[in-house]
């Protein structure tokens, strides 16, 4: 089967290339791959994959094969999922992180939520209550930012989105935003920062919070460090928190809340660029150029004895 690989040599660190096909675990299903999408991260450190690694994480697809063990959905059911070596014609996922997708729901739209829809919904569930509280999501234009926004908006916050320049505002207030700021200058203060971009950004975010405010830690877009000068993590009142992010196990109930929010017309995923796998290096070269607004979703050429399911 054909697969996106890991190669130091290829344009943006990767390329298509022939692969034995997966071997699902009694507690994965085989799914044909339909979509997948790209994350910022993923690309960033391609430099640490092996040669030849079948690559990604976010997909949507077919049950080809069900699990084994009896559990999960049956072959020829419509599912998103979360796991290594999504960017594939076929690949095995575990039962724990895939999630059927609801009629009407389109699986290229489905195929951009996994890794920035479960980001966005784990680290506002980790903030606490949002009704009434002031939540500042930087880097908002992103795929995590953009979902992040909505359903901020949705729990009863006052979203304040902040992006790196006013172009890449554009669409945020209909999403829910009811602030959209360039930097992070002249904002007053927030209960909830979720901080996507790092560095001197992060610093800046974490004097925004109020007594008892709460920062999560989500990205690290910038090479720099975040440096917080002497006493500034001091703060009369209430305790502030900073909280990191990094669970991304058992995902399909959170994917199946998504595709239901989606279903339910009360979230729009974050397809911000689309085109064949075969544009991988052009795809790849917008997202590090900053220069889409949300995910980079692919479209995966149909292998040989596809199932034929209809993907609306």
């Amino acid at each position: 089967m054909l697969a996106l690989v890991a190669d130091p040599n290829a344009p943006a660190g990767v390329r298509p290339d022939r692969v034995a096909p997966p071997r699902s675990r009694p507690d994965q299903a085989l799914v044909e791959v339909r979509h997948v999408s790209m994350n910022f991260g993923e690309l960033k450190h391609l430099a640490g994959r092996q040669p030849g690694a079948v690559l990604g994480y976010d997909a949507s697809g077919v049950v080809v094969a069900a699990a084994i063990d009896g559990s999960g959905p049956p072959v020829g059911a419509r599912v998103v999922a979360f796991g290594p070596g999504a960017w594939a014609q076929r690949a095995a996922f575990a039962i724990a992180d895939l999630a059927e997708v609801p009629p009407g729901v389109d699986l290229a739209g489905a195929a951009a939520l996994p890794m920035a829809g479960m980001t966005a919904l784990r680290t506002l569930r980790a903030a606490g209550p949002l009704l009434a509280r002031r939540v500042l999501i930087t880097g908002a234009s992103g795929g995590v930012g953009r979902i992040a926004v909505q359903l901020a908006r949705r729990a009863g916050a006052h979203v304040v989105a902040a992006v790196g320049s006013p172009g890449r505002g554009e669409g945020l207030a209909e999403l829910g935003a009811h602030e959209v700021v360039t930097g992070l200058d002249g904002i007053e203060p927030v209960d909830v920062v979720l901080e996507t971009v790092g560095g001197a950004h992060l610093v800046a975010a974490w004097n925004l919070l109020r007594p008892g405010g709460n920062l999560q830690s989500i990205g690290w877009v910038v090479d720099e460090p975040a440096v917080f000068p002497p006493n500034s993590i001091f703060s009369p009142g209430p305790a502030r928190t900073l909280h990191s992010f990094g669970d991304a196990t058992a995902v399909g109930p959170d994917l199946a809340v998504l595709v239901g929010l989606v279903a339910a017309g009360e979230l729009s995923p974050p397809v911000g660029w689309r085109g064949g796998w075969e544009r991988v290096a052009e795809a790849a070269t917008e997202l590090y150029g900053r220069r889409v607004a949300g995910k980079v979703v692919l479209d995966v050429p149909v292998a040989d004895g596809a199932v034929s399911v209809a993907e609306g």
